[in-house]
């Protein structure tokens, strides 16, 4: 078989795994604990920091951001919550999808096997609903990582490939170019799990030297900064025909990442070396899925330290943009001539 159509295969059926195992784990997560996030999220205070660990929390256990932000914006389009009571909810959903990433940097490529044979076995034999639930989780999370082994055999001729390594080095030079492919990635698979994912397995790739990355990790963290702003497409088309609040909502997680990707893309050097220094040290192939998985950590709390303090101004933000629809004055009905009663002895007309 032909080498690029060997290797389109392999990360195609990949990918396609992975995302099936994501959805597979991340629907019978929410089906579990979805009522309890809810109930969760429903109570939430308007202190902004419990907003934000909130928002992590259920992140983190349903694994997915979409769920979280498409639970919030329903809230806010019926009236349960306030703006100012969502955005750090958003803001937390930025974190707790991290957990995704920091996951696939541990090397469980012995031991997926043996998490789909356990699902299988639980998913099919289990009596109870949630046990059932557990068992089709856990088999989900065996395909997640089987999909992640595949993508990596696939993409090994690649790394080896002069003319494909060229590509890479001029993507990693121009760090614009490495959001707008993180960004269009993110656009056509729509899981900016996934897409991050495609990307730690690459740069674990080793480049023409046989030791460092083939991308590095400078050459990674502009494209991860457009898997971040990709991903805010979901909760907009989410909040398509909701709320004028439920608009805001949608846009202020599209402000959060695109200011943050702003920011970033000017300090990726300094921004590559501080993640560098953070545990574990070790051969840039070895280490680099977890320091991508660390940059996407740094990335949104640092994010979130900033803009939480101003909730407001993202507020006023989000209402310039979408301020509310002018009140049509109602339309009344024409007056006719008023009829009155002819006077005393006056002639009938």
């Amino acid at each position: 078989m032909n080498e690029i159509m060997a290797t389109g295969l392999g990360l195609l059926g990949g990918l396609a795994l992975f995302l099936y195992g994501m959805n597979l784990m991340s629907g019978s997560l929410q089906e579990v604990a979805g009522e309890r996030m809810r109930a969760i999220l429903a109570a939430i205070t308007r202190n902004p920091v419990v907003g934000v660990l909130a928002g992590a929390l259920a992140t983190a256990a349903l694994q997915s951001s979409s769920a979280t932000t498409v639970m919030v914006i329903g809230f806010v389009s019926a009236g349960l919550m306030r703006l100012p009571q969502a955005i750090p909810i958003i803001m937390g959903a930025n974190i707790g999808t991290t957990i995704t990433a920091q996951i696939i940097a541990f090397k469980l490529s012995d031991y997926v096997l043996a998490f789909v044979f356990a699902g299988f076995i639980l998913m099919t034999l289990a009596k109870g609903e949630r046990a059932k639930l557990g068992g089709r989780a856990v088999f989900g999370f065996g395909l997640l990582f089987l999909g992640i082994d595949t993508m990596g055999a696939a993409m090994k001729p690649l790394a080896a490939n002069p003319v494909f390594t060229d590509l890479i080095a001029q993507v990693a030079s121009v760090p614009v170019l490495g959001v707008v492919v993180g960004t269009a990635m993110t656009l056509i698979v729509q899981s900016s799990s996934a897409t991050i994912a495609v990307l730690q397995n690459f740069a674990a790739q080793a480049g023409p030297d046989g030791v460092s990355s083939v991308i590095g990790l400078e050459g990674a963290i502009p494209i991860l900064l457009g898997d971040n702003l990709g991903t805010t497409v979901t909760a907009l088309l989410a909040a398509v025909g909701q709320s004028r609040d439920a608009k805001r909502v949608a846009l202020s997680h599209c402000v959060f990442n695109l200011s943050g990707c702003l920011l970033f893309v000017g300090l990726v050097g300094p921004f590559a070396s501080f993640v560098a220094m953070i545990p574990p040290v070790g051969p840039e192939v070895e280490v680099i899925a977890r320091q991508i998985a660390n940059a996407h950590t740094c990335f949104n709390v640092a994010m979130t330290l900033i803009w939480l303090p101003m909730v407001s101004v993202m507020v006023r933000i989000v209402m310039a943009a979408l301020p509310d629809e002018p009140r049509r004055p109602r339309r009344g009905r024409v007056a006719g001539p008023r009829w009155e009663a002819p006077a005393p002895g006056a002639p009938a007309a």
